[in-house]
């Protein structure tokens, strides 16, 4: 078995290699406004491929693979990785966050007809994503102070060391838990209540109309409205069931050393590793909602052949202009 050091070089070399170009894809084909979805989620969709892309670079490439690969390097420098590891944060807030709101929209626009027409729309859309970016910024930035140098070669600075105190001053203990709270104890609890009175509004609106349109009696006609809803419900479902999933290792080892009062510096290797397994796998989540739109939505499926097709027909047109 390999040992968990060359796993995770492995793994977020993939990640690296297969984040940027599938976030890169989704956010084209998304902002071109070709795939059947309303503006607002359009909108809340290219935010989140955005923000995965964004992860990606910054927590896989910068953070995590350029110890792997670039050992002394200027990103290794104590300013320069502080302020990397401030963005990985707030970048990764952002991707989280962004699940959240569109969980939020989605919620509106299925189960409060009235208040759809007035929230669901572009505008709001852009404010919400705006406001939460600006807010998750400003959070993150005490994370700067968190780290000291681990080494001093020439008067240079190198390496970001944790500070003790943020693992026993009680005010830097407060923050770690108000993060995780935040981000992502809390974003849990929200998707799983909006998806919860989802499916209960659903429900209730199936067997409604059902009996309204006197399909409860044999009646087999098709119901365009229920078959919209249906749609946007697999792609709502399938995009926050895979975030809980990939997620749930990071809250179980939060709800483990809150109660136990673990340091995690102090983890024995089994739970060292577990914990790193979590961290691979959240950082997986930034790769799979592209995935899980060219499963779901089938106009997003042809916009992906025509993008692929789209070099190989220009390539032959410029051939055959060249032959003529």
């Amino acid at each position: 078995m390999l040992p968990i050091r060359y796993a995770e070089k492995i793994c977020y070399t993939f990640i690296a290699i297969i984040g940027d170009p599938v976030n890169l894809v989704a956010i084209v084909i998304l902002s071109r406004g070709k795939c059947g979805l309303s503006n607002c989620t359009t909108r809340y969709l290219v935010a989140m491929a955005a923000a995965d892309l964004l992860v990606v670079i910054t927590d896989v490439i910068l953070w995590q693979i350029s110890r792997y690969y670039f050992p002394w390097s200027f990103l290794d420098i104590t300013p320069v990785c502080c302020v990397t590891y401030v963005l990985s944060r707030v970048t990764t807030d952002c991707s989280v966050w962004f699940t959240v709101t569109f969980t939020f929209d989605r919620f509106v626009a299925i189960c409060w007809e009235k208040l759809k027409t007035k929230y669901c729309t572009g505008r709001t859309a852009a404010v919400v994503l705006e406001t939460s970016c600006i807010l998750l910024s400003s959070k993150n930035i005490p994370f700067y102070f968190t780290f000291e140098p681990g080494y001093i070669v020439d008067n240079v600075l190198w390496y970001c060391v944790p500070i003790l105190a943020y693992y026993t001053d009680p005010r830097w203990m407060g923050f770690d838990s108000f993060d995780t709270v935040l981000t992502p104890l809390l974003p849990f609890a929200v998707i799983l209540l909006l998806n919860a009175l989802t499916v209960r509004h659903i429900l209730v609106a199936s067997r409604v109309r059902k009996r309204l349109r006197g399909e409860s009696k044999g009646g087999n006609g098709s119901d365009p409205e229920m078959e919209s809803r249906r749609k946007s419900v697999i792609l709502l479902f399938t995009i926050s069931g895979s975030f809980i999933l990939l997620w749930l290792i990071i809250v179980i080892d939060f709800i483990y050393y809150s109660i136990t009062g673990i340091n995690p510096s102090d983890y024995s290797d089994s739970l060292d590793q577990f914990t790193k397994v979590g961290f691979i796998l959240r950082n997986l989540s930034c790769c799979t909602n592209t995935f899980i739109y060219g499963v779901t939505q089938s106009k997003f499926r042809e916009q992906l052949k025509s993008v692929v097709k789209y070099p190989v027909t220009s390539i032959v047109q410029l051939i055959n202009k060249q032959n003529d």
